[in-house]
């Protein structure tokens, strides 16, 4: 009796085919993953700036407040200093008015010097969180290059710590 024949080169192909596609297919998984993952760290990246340039253009605004306040301060001590030299009949009220008004000056200028503070905290933390994102964003791009999914998994540590800040940022 003779042996049959198993044709198994075909069944060799066959197997390695399918190995090929099941590798394809869970390589464009985590392609897919990486570029979604990517694009979202963009988001937040273009978000973090947006915000960080709003606190920026405030804390510029908030002191040019406080400058014209403080401005505004050095007239009214002027014009108290000038009445108190003068021999106005209405001097004593006049400069107890000016003490006054230049009283409330100085607390709006110092409110809008700590308003000032308080937007450079701001925009100086969500600077950081888009750093983080832009690094994040890299190595990712590294990672689909290089077929490494530990970069990929160090991308989504840096981003998760570019949340931290983006979060604190806001708040």
């Amino acid at each position: 009796m003779e042996e049959m024949e198993v044709p198994t080169e075909h069944l060799h192909e066959t197997i390695e085919e399918e190995v090929e596609e099941a590798v394809k297919k869970t390589e464009r998984k985590s392609s897919m993953a990486i570029a979604i993952s990517t694009a979202l760290m963009a988001v937040f990246a273009a978000i973090s700036s947006l915000l960080a340039g709003h606190h920026a253009d405030e804390a510029v605004i908030e002191q040019i407040r406080a400058s014209d306040q403080w401005s505004f301060y050095q007239a009214k001590g002027i014009k108290e200093e000038i009445i108190s030299l003068s021999n106005h009949p209405e001097k004593e009220s006049r400069s107890a008015k000016y003490k006054q008004e230049q009283a409330d000056i100085q607390k709006e200028a110092k409110a809008a010097e700590e308003s000032s503070h308080s937007h450079l905290e701001h925009h100086a933390t969500l600077a950081r969180a888009v750093t983080l994102f832009q690094i994040s964003i890299a190595i990712s791009a590294i990672a689909i290059l290089t077929r490494k999914k530990f970069l990929w998994f160090i991308s989504l540590g840096i981003s998760c710590l570019g949340l931290f800040f983006f979060i604190t940022g806001i708040f």
